[in-house]
């Protein structure tokens, strides 16, 4: 993954930053940096997942009142924190991304939240001692949560812009292919912290469960900083941001995108249900004589390692055959991969049914959803980052990236209000989406939305646009 050592820099790569390189280098290969970009996802993406690897169990199991007795929350409760959660991961990335396109640039920006991560770690980590401490878990719950958002949220669109900005007109070639190896360090790092965050759990408590991962944030931090001058850093904005960024062409180009991205909406509102409410379910079924507790929460590793294998499956072997025969384009792939989740929730809504009628299926039915939910996220999220990204205006990379994430950020409010409804009828004594109905309710509003994204997406009309070029 290192650059040709016969190509050389742009003469006029490195400017007033002193030693970093302010522009693409003129290279045939693939950029120097990218390795310490893709490191440094694999361990904050530990990290993230990690917490979302225990969160549902913890919540459900073995959260604390102030006075350190046991106090687990109702499920439909749990759901509705951890999707908001979630929803607060990937809605300030917006934010992040008008920092570092406005004030800071990407380096900065991802550097500088970093630190809130390692320091909401800390914070969560510190709900195992609440005699200790002396405040309440619930208090520190929100104030961990938060910080990690808000930490997860500048790091978020600004790392995957940063992928891009490392590639020029002759590299630009070798981009599918970084996004590739991006979107699998984000999966190298969650394939090993979900199957130990729930035993460092159970094993030891809340404080090595969620203290490790703070670890792990520091371990990125570090490999980015490395990489420093490797990068390409393409400078803010300052302020001339808002008049260069939003002139006709950008606001053009958002207004094209925006369509795109609110069709992922409900992709997401299934999709994070992996990590709650499968999770929920897979306790009911019969696993084989593993331990419920844990390895219910453990099951969300086969997402990451399908991925890993999915990946370059996908890309140097299904397109390319796909490709002799039909067109692939982005557009393609991602209705495709609409159509993959509804058969993904499909399949829970089975379970849920015989679950309903006093059955245990075993558990290889979910482990079949799973290959379906995973290779929807390869044909929607991972083309989506790169297309994205492509069709987003030189000055707007970061904030486009951001507004793209805030298509996770609806998903998870939507699922959190479904659920917060679900809970507030429950206490007044009336059921609403219970058991099957709600898996089949989810179901059905994914494959409306692949059936209009069929209809809309021959419409669609954008351009691409590279770091380096100058048209």
């Amino acid at each position: 993954m290192m650059a040709d050592s016969q190509d050389s820099p742009l003469p006029s790569a490195a400017s007033s930053r002193g030693k970093y390189l302010t522009a693409p280098q003129r290279i045939s290969g693939m950029p120097p940096g990218i390795p310490y970009i893709v490191g440094n996802e694999a361990a904050e993406r530990f990290s993230y997942y990690g917490i979302i690897a225990v969160i549902a169990i913890f919540l459900t199991r073995q959260f604390r009142d102030a006075a350190g007795n046991l106090a687990p929350m109702d499920e439909h409760l749990a759901r509705e924190w951890q999707h908001y959660f979630m929803a607060a991961c990937y809605f300030f990335p917006i934010i992040g991304a008008v920092i570092s396109d406005w004030l800071l640039g990407k380096y900065r920006t991802i550097i500088a939240v970093q630190l809130l991560y390692c320091v909401g770690h800390a914070v969560l980590a510190l709900m195992d001692y609440p005699l200790v401490t002396g405040i309440d878990p619930k208090v520190l719950l929100f104030i961990g949560l938060a910080l990690i958002a808000v930490g997860a949220g500048g790091i978020k669109p600004c790392v995957s812009a940063h992928v891009g900005d490392q590639f020029g007109q002759q590299n630009k070639h070798l981009m599918s292919k970084a996004f590739g190896w991006f979107y699998f360090s984000i999966n190298f790092g969650s394939t090993i912290s979900m199957p130990l965050t729930p035993w460092l759990l159970n094993k030891f408590g809340p404080g090595w469960a969620f203290g490790v991962p703070g670890v792990a944030m520091a371990i990125a931090a570090i490999t980015f900083w490395l990489g420093r001058y490797k990068f390409v850093h393409i400078p803010p904005g300052g302020r001339n941001f808002l008049r260069e960024a939003f002139d006709r062409d950008s606001l053009r180009a958002i207004a094209h995108l925006i369509p795109l991205f609110c069709f992922l909406v409900p992709f997401w509102a299934l999709y994070d249900q992996s990590f709650s409410t499968w999770v929920y379910q897979a306790r009911h079924m019969n696993l084989g004589g593993f331990d419920p507790e844990t390895f219910s929460a453990q099951l969300e590793v086969t997402n990451a390692i399908l991925i890993m294998i999915f990946i370059p499956l996908f890309t140097y072997v299904l397109y390319p055959l796909v490709d002799r025969y039909v067109t692939v384009t982005p557009l393609r792939k991602i209705g495709t991969g609409l159509f993959m989740a509804t058969i993904s929730f499909a399949i829970p809504s089975l379970i849920q049914t015989w679950i309903d009628a006093g059955e245990k299926p075993h558990i290889a039915w979910q482990l079949l959803a799973y290959v379906f939910l995973t290779a929807g996220e390869v044909l929607v999220w991972v083309t989506g980052l790169e297309f994205s990204y492509t069709q987003a205006p030189k000055k707007l990379k970061s904030i486009v990236m951001g507004v793209a994430f805030l298509s996770i950020t609806l998903g998870d409010v939507f699922t959190a209000k479904v659920n917060g409804y679900i809970a507030n009828q429950k206490l007044q004594g009336i059921a609403v989406l219970e058991g099957a109905h709600y898996y089949w309710f989810f179901t059905i509003l994914m494959l409306c939305t692949a059936l209009i994204f069929v209809g809309w997406s021959p419409f669609y009309q954008g351009r691409i646009y590279i770091q380096g070029e100058t048209a």
